[in-house]
């Protein structure tokens, strides 16, 4: 048997209290309108009976010899024009003068008289011949103030049940009113309960409850949940490492994060992200988010609902777009070894021909001046750059350069050592700002890039690298952007390497390398109208002289 929803629990509950409230809040009436009509009977009664005290007719009736006779008629004239039951007139010693049923005329009057004789007024219930009956007794005083009569009069309990249940509709009217009411709001409070609950019951919600939060913080991916303010209202350890938050429970406004712009308005706007990478000052994350849309109530059919938020999750690809950035170093002296096995290859053929025709001495004089050349452009780079991965990487650059009929040239300062920078970050620094060169310059007719490293020196000396080019420049509007993750001023297939072009990948991990180092990168515009990228980078070793190559 399938157990009751919360909501269903609590509607019973509700519907119940509502019951017992409408029941007490109908004997409550009742006994208040059953009091109230006792008080009015009782009133009228005094009233009566004060009237008929004050009647000088009656103090002289009651002085002369025959009360009765005189006092009988007025009695029974006085009740059945005022609806009384019973009108009493009767001695000091109880002796009634008047009454409903002849026979009681006499005989002793049924009920208090302590108070009237005391010349007070008291009303009262009591049993008398006519049986219970509400009733008043007022005592008839002669100018001197003494006691000479008492006047009672009453209507029977019977009578006044009948204007006590002639309220009973009304409150009938009122319970069943509060009743119907308060099953309605009973029914939509729980209708909204069980929305709000998805219909499950409380052994369900605990167990949900434990489920999501050790999900929450048992995956490996950064996960948050952002509601539609724009504010992380919930996350988990690995998100918080990430984000660089310090865990706290208080609603976290996306526009305060430490992150980079275009991630704090992914989360603020609430939209759809599938895969979006996004670069951090140390980290590389790819982000999917959204909307989070609440499912329609079991036995309701789904209808288009707002979003409460959304949710988001940040995976961690630092180390693989390292192990990428390595890979792309392979890839460029790769290309820079097939440029020359290609070279070498042609020069080769050309030895192989010349010894077929007999020419031996022109082939030795070709290989040897082919040697030397190459040789020539090793031991530039070699004697122009002491660390051997950058060196590395310059060679490649270089056959490159001259496999796409770039001129190259740098100038290397000797005492401008990495030191303690992390060499496979600078040659990503380096290796990028090169290739991002060679796409621009070839689109000129005489491509050119000049690189240059020295050394800045001063309160905070710096490693400066700087790489121009005489292609068409940058305009304003893109210098700012030129570094934003998926950003390219490259048309499609623009770029060698082919998969590679044009996708805005190298200046965005140039920047996120620069911010490893604290250091800073700037764009500025040449005097030929190329692009000038500047990066300093903060060093602590010194050196001297100048080395320069082509």
């Amino acid at each position: 048997m399938r157990r009751w929803s919360l909501a269903r629990q609590f509607f019973l509950a509700q519907l119940v209290f509502v019951v017992v409230l409408s029941a007490s809040l109908s004997v409550i009436l009742y006994l208040d309108a059953a009091r109230g009509v006792n008080d009015a009977a009782a009133e009228r009664m005094v009233a009566v009976s004060t009237s008929i005290a004050l009647e000088p007719a009656v103090l002289d009736a009651v002085r002369g010899p025959d009360p009765s006779a005189t006092l009988q008629p007025y009695a029974v004239e006085v009740m059945d024009r005022l609806g009384v039951d019973f009108i009493t007139i009767m001695a000091t010693d109880r002796t009634r003068f008047t009454h409903r049923n002849p026979d009681e005329i006499g005989r002793p009057y049924l009920g208090s008289v302590a108070e009237a004789l005391a010349g007070t007024t008291h009303s009262e219930t009591y049993a008398g011949t006519l049986g219970p009956s509400i009733r008043a007794i007022v005592p008839v005083v002669d100018d001197a103030g003494t006691v000479r009569a008492m006047v009672a009069s009453g209507i029977t309990v019977d009578r006044a049940a009948i204007a006590r249940n002639a309220q009973l509709p009304l409150v009938a009217f009122i319970a069943l009113g509060a009743l119907a009411l308060g099953a309605l709001a009973s029914f939509l409070l729980s209708r909204r309960l069980r929305d709000a609950t998805l219909g499950m019951g409380p052994a369900e919600l605990s167990r949900t409850f434990v489920f999501y939060d050790s999900v929450l913080h048992s995956v490996r991916e950064g996960l948050l949940l952002t509601d539609a303010a724009g504010r992380l209202v919930l996350y988990n350890d690995q998100a918080a490492r990430l984000l660089g938050l310090d865990g706290s429970q208080e609603p976290v406004p996306a526009s305060d994060l430490a992150v980079p712009p275009s991630l704090r308005d992914l989360l603020a706007s609430g939209r759809r992200a599938l895969d979006e990478v996004h670069l951090t000052d140390t980290r590389v994350l790819v982000v999917n988010q959204e909307p989070a849309v609440p499912p329609a109530p079991p036995g309701r059919p789904p209808q288009a609902q707002g979003a409460l938020g959304t949710v988001t999750t940040l995976r961690d690809h630092t180390e693989i777009d390292a192990l990428t950035g390595q890979v792309e170093t392979m890839r460029t002296l790769t290309d820079a070894l097939r440029s020359q096995t290609h070279e070498h290859a042609n020069r080769l053929h050309t030895i192989v021909s010349l010894v077929e025709l007999g020419r031996g001495a022109d082939a030795v004089d070709f290989a040897t001046r082919d040697l030397q050349q190459s040789q020539r452009l090793t031991d530039e780079v070699v004697a122009a750059v002491d660390e051997p991965f950058v060196a590395a990487l310059l060679v490649g650059k270089a056959a490159q350069a001259n496999e796409r009929g770039i001129e190259l040239t740098w100038e290397i300062d000797p005492a401008a050592q990495a030191g303690s920078l992390d060499l496979v970050d600078l040659v990503t620094i380096v290796g990028n700002l090169l290739d991002n060169a060679f796409d621009e310059a070839s689109r000129s007719g005489e491509p050119h890039v000049r690189l240059t490293v020295r050394r800045v020196d001063g309160q905070a000396p710096a490693l400066e690298v700087v790489v121009e080019d005489n292609g068409h420049g940058l305009p304003d509007s893109e210098k700012a952007r030129i570094f934003d993750f998926g950003y390219s001023t490259k048309p499609p297939h623009a770029a060698a390497g082919g998969a590679s072009a044009g996708r805005g990948i190298g200046l965005a991990l140039v920047r996120q390398a620069v911010r490893r180092f604290a250091g800073s990168i700037e764009v500025t515009d040449t005097d030929d109208g190329g692009a000038r990228f500047t990066v300093r980078l903060p060093v602590a070793t010194a050196g001297t002289g100048s080395r320069v190559g082509a």
